[in-house]
């Protein structure tokens, strides 16, 4: 995996904890839609730019529009701006780095829970080495080739 692509995983991962549910999920059919006068002032400040436009915007995408300016307001100052940066990356990443980004997340959600905490465990584990361990195992992973890779993988599923 080349550097670019770990950084794309590291931040889709990140995200997810970050989140600590799953991507929100498509309203119900009968679910109502969230009247912007029923969002917070601050709500409204945060998503002024979708004013205009609000009660045509599809029920799922209010909800999620209203459950996210919700968590944003809730985050601590530092939070804020670790997800102010993974999106300037996310925004920085090319059509097909972030197509790549969002197969491997779909896949990722595919996987049993037992697997999908397993895989955060580790990365959680990763994220907490000192930086000069984190670049040296992301170089010795770097200089497997793919066969190794594979192998490794394989190893330390096994381990868990």
């Amino acid at each position: 995996m080349n550097s670019r692509l770990m950084c794309v995983l590291s931040l889709m991962l990140s995200a997810l904890l970050l989140a600590g549910t799953p991507v929100a999920h498509a309203a119900q059919a009968d679910s109502p839609g969230v009247s912007w006068h029923e969002l917070s002032p601050e709500q409204q400040k945060l998503l002024a730019k979708f004013e205009s436009r609000w009660a045509d915007l599809p029920l799922a995408r209010q909800q999620s529009l209203a459950k996210g300016s919700k968590r944003w307001l809730n985050m601590p100052p530092e939070q804020r701006q670790q997800a102010k940066q993974r999106f300037q990356r996310w925004q920085s990443l090319d059509v097909e780095q972030r197509r790549e980004m969002r197969r491997m997340f779909n896949q990722f959600k595919k996987l049993p829970p037992e697997e999908q905490a397993r895989i955060r465990d580790n990365f959680r584990r990763f994220k907490d080495l000192p930086p000069e361990q984190r670049q040296q195992l992301r170089k010795q992973f770097q200089q497997l080739t793919p066969e190794q890779r594979k192998r490794l993988k394989e190893r330390l599923r096994r381990q868990q």
